[in-house]
């Protein structure tokens, strides 16, 4: 009997809402269907969907949750003691147990309802990118490194990339994937080819002291940067195949052959790496030896805002250089065509060029002697001294 897979599955936006319901987080739901965090999160925004036993497991599981009974309808209610009533009356008024005023009635309701619920103040714009910079920059830096094999160079990927999020941080905060968005620019920055042209970045860095991490070290930066980038995605960070195309601008096709290139490259210098999960594992412990460290939160954003400062003014100057020699071209420019002076023509103002004219009478004599006298040979004419 053949099993199907194609199992329905409610919207995104509704598999986020089960698994709420179900008071369960991205990464304990990860771990009963054996993924990662990100695919999670992947499925959740609509960036990808599952397939074969995935597919089939994830909607058994969202099945179950939207079949379990809210949490806020079977809780029992709680009893509140009845309201007390505070009936204000009058010196010529008695008291009559057995009936109840209006006045009483309005109290009695009144004092039973219920208060609003406590609401949380909304993070400002400074809270939350420090608290993605804090959930993401130290990962970051580690997958940096490996892509360069540089450590001062991890770290100052990863703060450029925090700084261009800061300054675009209104697209930022609104993107589905944040860390995605940071995590691509910073790996952007740190495969530029610029680097090598950088006199810092000639000499190369002290190796890994382990020599199983200097081997896989150099076996990964052996590879191309594009396929070094899908090899880390998808085997260092674990996302899926279609989104590691979609991170590095590559079809699903292209992707799964940089990874097939990158893999057997990796399993030829190295034959223990052959497993996809042992290569998982070793790319963790190479990345974690290092004790690389990021920046403070508040040191990005004022170095991001320097920046930006520095541009606009620098903007501002360009301009305002362009405009005052704009207006002194316009000030020193003729305001009417002048043809120019045709040659041979007397300028006022100029002595008369001198042309050749006709030899005197001495000119000639000289010259016939120079012609008559030998020009070679002893006989030459030499100069006599007077």
């Amino acid at each position: 009997m053949t099993q199907s897979f194609d199992t329905p599955l409610p919207p995104p936006k509704e598999r986020r809402r089960l698994r709420e319901k179900g008071t369960l987080t991205q990464a304990q739901l990860a771990a009963q269907l054996g993924v990662s965090r990100e695919t999670v999160r992947a499925w959740e925004t609509g960036r990808s969907t599952p397939s074969g036993r995935k597919r089939e497991s994830y909607g058994q599981l969202l099945a179950s949750l939207a079949a379990e009974p809210s949490a806020e309808v079977t809780a029992p209610q709680k009893q509140e003691p009845p309201p007390k009533l505070t009936i204000s009356l009058s010196k010529a008024e008695k008291p009559n147990p057995h009936t109840a005023t209006p006045t009483a009635t309005a109290t009695a309701t009144a004092t039973h309802t219920p208060p609003p619920p406590p609401t949380t103040a909304p993070l400002t714009p400074a809270q939350a990118f420090d608290a993605l910079y804090a959930f993401c920059a130290p990962a970051l830096v580690r997958q940096a490194y490996l892509l360069t094999g540089r450590r001062e160079l991890a770290r100052e990927s990863v703060e450029q990339a925090f700084q261009v999020a800061w300054q675009r941080w209104p697209e930022v905060a609104v993107d589905p994937d944040p860390a995605s968005w940071v995590r691509a620019a910073a790996y952007e920055y740190a495969l530029s080819p610029w680097h090598r042209f950088r006199p810092r970045y000639r000499h190369p860095e002290p190796p890994p002291a382990d020599a199983s991490d200097r081997a896989l070290l150099d076996v990964l930066l052996t590879l191309p940067p594009s396929y070094r980038r899908t090899l880390l995605l998808y085997d260092g960070v674990g996302l899926g195949l279609p989104e590691t195309a979609a991170e590095t601008e590559a079809s699903t096709r292209a992707a799964a052959s940089r990874l097939l290139h990158a893999r057997s490259a990796v399993a030829a210098r190295l034959p223990d790496l052959a497993e996809p999960d042992v290569l998982h594992r070793r790319l963790a412990e190479t990345a974690s030896t290092e004790r690389l460290r990021a920046a403070k939160p508040p040191t990005v954003r004022i170095g991001s805002e320097r920046r930006a400062r520095f541009w606009t003014r620098a903007a501002i100057a360009i301009t305002v250089a362009i405009i005052g020699a704009t207006a002194l071209t316009l000030h020193s420019a003729p305001t009417r065509y002048e043809p120019p002076v045709p040659p041979g023509e007397t300028v006022p103002g100029l002595p008369p060029r001198a042309a050749p004219g006709t030899l005197s009478t001495a000119e000639l004599t000289l010259r016939a002697k120079l012609r008559a006298e030998s020009a070679n040979g002893p006989e030459r004419l030499l100069p006599e001294p007077r």
